[in-house]
């Protein structure tokens, strides 16, 4: 029997409080969670209810990719994770007490605070698996990875909420060595090498200020570095963030920033890229252009 649509819109509001707690537990902000489901219901609107096989998952689908829509647009505008340190290798088996201190801090603080942590595939497989129970191949769909993707990205995300050394690994000598195969690998136009250090579903996100550019899949990305073999050969490694990164470096001005986002086995899962002139004019660089 066809649904009409005042009993579709009864649907949508009888599962819009646990909608709305997902995208807010997503968000950090009850205002963007209401403009998701705003959106979200618009969408509904548009389709054949009768082709839905199941309004729960679709809907869920949908709110979530809303809502990693708007986080990667926010990380794409926040300032933090461009903040450029330095690299220094400095082998010790000691941890370094600020590092645990503010690690130890971070565990003690509100939860929605803490997911700032994490990047946005990361918070969205955390928060609807862990939270709200959704199974990995419903989150596997709102995020375009495959189901044992989006279980590593939980499992990662729950260590980095522990504080554990998940992120200090990703910034160690292993990330270090990431960095430098993808310097080498660009400057020399090794295609194959490239697609061996990037995840089959890698996403590239790009900002150059008047445009930006989003690139996914291993072979799409492989194939535009290596026409950057010039800006790579000028690019020293950095820390962005806390992420590994580069730093391309022309005439002692910064021209782009790249960072990385490794997964446990040391793959590149995502590259946030920062090229706009206005932007890198207003970072405060430091050391880094000594490198």
């Amino acid at each position: 029997m066809a649904i009409d649509r005042d009993q579709l819109a009864a649907a949508f509001e009888e599962r819009r409080p646990r909608l709305h707690a997902i995208a807010t537990r997503l968000l950090g902000s009850g205002a963007e969670a209401d403009d998701v489901l705003q959106e979200a219901w618009l969408k509904l609107d548009r389709v054949d209810p009768d082709e839905i096989e199941s309004l729960d998952a679709w809907l869920t689908t949908v709110v979530s990719r809303l809502s990693l829509d708007v986080l990667r647009s926010a990380r794409v505008t926040r300032n933090d994770p461009w903040a450029v340190d330095v690299w220094e290798d400095r082998p010790s088996s000691a941890p370094d007490p600020a590092a645990v201190a503010a690690g130890n801090e971070r565990v003690a603080v509100a939860l929605t605070t803490v997911l700032d942590l994490l990047g946005p595939a990361e918070r969205l497989a955390f928060v609807l698996h862990d939270v709200f129970g959704q199974p990995f191949d419903e989150i596997a769909e709102a995020i375009g990875r495959s189901p044992e993707a989006a279980r590593q990205l939980a499992s990662r995300a729950r260590r980095r909420l522990r504080g554990t050394d998940a992120p200090a690994r990703a910034t160690g000598p292993r990330g270090r060595a990431v960095v430098e195969a993808w310097l080498r690998a660009v400057q020399e136009g090794d295609l194959s090498a490239l697609l061996g250090l990037l995840d089959e579903h890698a996403v590239l996100r790009a900002d150059y200020g008047a445009t930006s550019v989003r690139l996914e899949g291993a072979d799409e990305i492989a194939a535009s570095a290596t026409t950057a073999a010039h800006l790579a050969s000028h690019s020293v490694p950095v820390l962005l963030g806390g992420r590994p990164g580069v730093a391309a470096v022309l005439h002692g001005r910064v021209v782009s920033l790249l960072a990385f986002e490794l997964d446990d086995h040391d793959r590149i899962v995502g590259l946030d890229v920062l090229a706009d002139p206005a932007r890198l004019a207003g970072l405060d660089l430091g050391a880094a252009l000594d490198a």
